[in-house]
């Protein structure tokens, strides 16, 4: 059962930041010593090392676990003459947190990026996968190391971690995926099916900039945006950089993100080049079996986390059942650069992750009675109460006490009771209409963002929405709100983009949630070995895909992103039904903009369940 506390420490018995605090800071971190590793296929890796450094400069006389990054974004910039500014940004957050508290770091430029040779094939590709079992081979061999290895990062450093425990490498006890995919499909590239366009083109923009070391391009990007940035750091080994020139030259034959990523149109087709190769083998819950049930895991993630990197945090808890496994949601965007709460004291989000992390790591790397294992194992954040939960299980709410059903009414009400009479609202999808650049899609396109749905109001007024009367008491919701909608279209195809928003006293209306869905993928399924969920799935095969027959109603059941939001008394609930995103998705169908109905009534009756627990 989740916790419901005044006092946000009381989530924990000891919270993150108390154990941070009391936790010893002995070492500092030192300048990195860099090499080459050469893998299996000659294949050269640049790597930087951070050993614990005592304080009076010496290297202190002990052994230390390592905890691995594995990054296709540099592990290292080199500077300009004179130039200043941090070399890791990547990495620097994880490296000067984890360094001076006894970890060894080892940060690894992945195959065909940074100073390492080789060629990218894929996102994520499996020769990633063999080269860092290699590496852990490598760590453990070094005097310095205690053979005990963990692994982390951010995005696709997180999902590296996730690839690593399916090598099942003896010396690996612990991964701590953070802000990660868990399916790359789904929760990455194609939400509902339906590809995110504008992502797929910045993701290749950044790439080319770094991989080409085009450093005129690097402007576009504010975490690689400093003028003094002079490509890769070569290693140590190669003073005159001519190793680094041709290793960069090599990564011209690398995949382009533009013309990759759309060969997975259908989730787990593959490749006509390669009948081994589909979504799924850059998705790291094919693997999931070949985890080894005694790594512990750490998957933490934030409610704007782009388009449902949340949603894989929670499928690889519920996933990963027999391993020693923890879950964090914060108020956070990707990578926890912001926190997204309307109501934040700041807008840098502060790091009770970090402490987390720490936490988990000092309990499973060094051994220690940290009193993790007497925590609950799920904690998240409550938007609206600005209070952190605690929860035994996902979601966090038993339905029998928090299922509110209301249903999509005539004249744009969301009423308690379904309407008798069988009704329909018609709308128009307007290919002209988007949701803004302060979204959930803008930070992991490497966009910066500061504000989220700041430009919200009146937006759901050009949808076709659909409003409670003000709650007469607060509610908080908790979880994954499903929609149940009865939908036909004029068209074969459509798409629908549904918002979760409140409207308060005052009138202010505020973003909540979201889910959308390509109609074409309307079939739920049963969840395959390996990838659980407590919503619909949706397999987004070829075999499972079927248009629509215009004019026919279809029942769909869709589930939103998760979320935890209080409601006040007087607020109202709102749920907005649009047909496109022009800021971030393509048409559907392609220039034939259909005309929807939606059912509000009778045997049509459309309807919403929210995870809502009344105070």
């Amino acid at each position: 059962m989740p916790s419901y506390v005044k006092n946000e420490d009381q989530a924990w018995s000891v919270p993150p930041q108390a154990y941070a605090e009391r936790r010893p800071v002995d070492y500092v971190v030192p300048e990195p010593s860099s090499r080459y590793l050469t893998m299996r296929d000659g294949c050269r890796l640049a790597i930087d090392l951070y050993i614990p450094q005592a304080a009076n400069g010496k290297t202190a006389a002990a052994r230390f676990p390592a905890i691995t990054l594995f990054t296709p974004y540099y592990r290292r910039f080199n500077l300009k003459p004179g130039g200043s500014g941090e070399r890791a940004p990547n990495t620097a957050k994880l490296r000067d947190y984890f360094v001076p508290r006894g970890y060894a770091v080892v940060v690894i430029d992945v195959r065909g990026t940074g100073a390492s040779f080789g060629t990218r094939d894929s996102f994520r590709s499996p020769r990633e996968r063999d080269d860092s079992h290699e590496v852990l081979d490598w760590i453990i061999a070094q005097p310095w190391s205690t053979g005990v290895v963990g692994a982390t990062g951010i995005s696709y450093l997180g999902a590296a971690s996730d690839f690593l425990a399916a090598t099942r490498h003896p010396a690996l006890k612990a991964i701590a995926p953070l802000f990660s995919v868990w399916d790359t499909y789904t929760d990455n590239y194609y939400p509902g099916g339906i590809q995110l366009k504008a992502l797929t083109q910045s993701y290749d923009d950044l790439m080319v900039a770094l991989d080409h070391d085009r450093r005129e391009m690097l402007h576009r990007f504010v975490y690689y945006a400093n003028p003094d940035f002079a490509g890769p750091q070569p290693v140590d080994e190669d003073a005159d950089g001519v190793l680094l020139k041709q290793a960069v030259h090599e990564h011209l034959g690398n995949f382009r993100q533009t013309e990759f990523m759309p060969e997975f149109r259908f989730r787990e087709e593959a490749l006509p080049y390669d009948p081994t190769f589909s979504s799924a083998t850059f998705s790291p819950y094919s693997l999931a079996a070949q985890i080894p049930q005694d790594v512990a895991v750490l998957s933490i993630s934030g409610w704007m986390d782009g388009a449902g990197y949340m949603n894989s945090a929670i499928s690889r808890y519920l996933t990963l059942d027999k391993n020693p496994r923890y879950l964090m949601l914060g108020p956070w965007d990707h990578g926890a650069r912001i926190d997204v709460s309307p109501w934040r004291a700041t807008q840098m989000a502060d790091a009770p992750w970090l402490a987390e992390a720490l936490r988990f790591f000092d309990q499973y790397l060094l051994g220690l009675d940290t009193g993790l294992l007497a925590e609950a194992p799920i904690h998240y954040y409550a938007l609206h109460a600005e209070q952190w939960r605690s929860a035994a299980q996902w979601p966090p709410y038993q339905e029998e006490e928090a299922a509110t059903r209301l249903h999509l009414a005539p004249q744009g009400k969301l009423a308690d009771a379904a309407p008798a009479e069988t009704t329909q609202q018609d709308y128009q999808v307007d290919f002209s209409q988007g949701t803004g650049a302060g979204t959930r899609y803008e930070r992991i396109a490497a966009i910066n963002s500061t504000e989220y749905y700041p430009d919200w109001q009146g937006r759901g007024d050009l949808m076709a929405s659909f409003t409670s009367a003000p709650l007469e008491r607060p509610a908080e919701l908790a979880g994954h709100a499903l929609i149940d909608l009865w939908v036909s279209s004029s068209e074969p195809d459509a798409a629908v983009y549904v918002y979760l928003t409140e409207v308060e006293a005052d009138g202010r209306e505020r973003y909540v949630t979201e889910g959308i869905l390509r109609l074409l993928h309307r079939k739920v399924s049963l969840c395959p070995p390996g990838y659980r969920t407590t919503w619909p799935f949706r397999s987004f095969r070829r075999e499972d895909a079927a248009p629509l027959v215009p004019g026919k109603f279809e029942r769909v059941e869709l589930a939103l992103l998760p979320t935890a939001w209080r409601f006040p008394a007087g607020s109202r609930i709102r749920v907005s039904i649009a047909g496109h995103d022009a800021d971030h998705c393509g048409q559907v169908p392609h220039g034939r903009p259909p005309r929807l109905a939606l059912g509000t009534g009778g045997s049509h009756a459309s309807s919403i369940t929210l995870p809502l627990r009344k105070e």
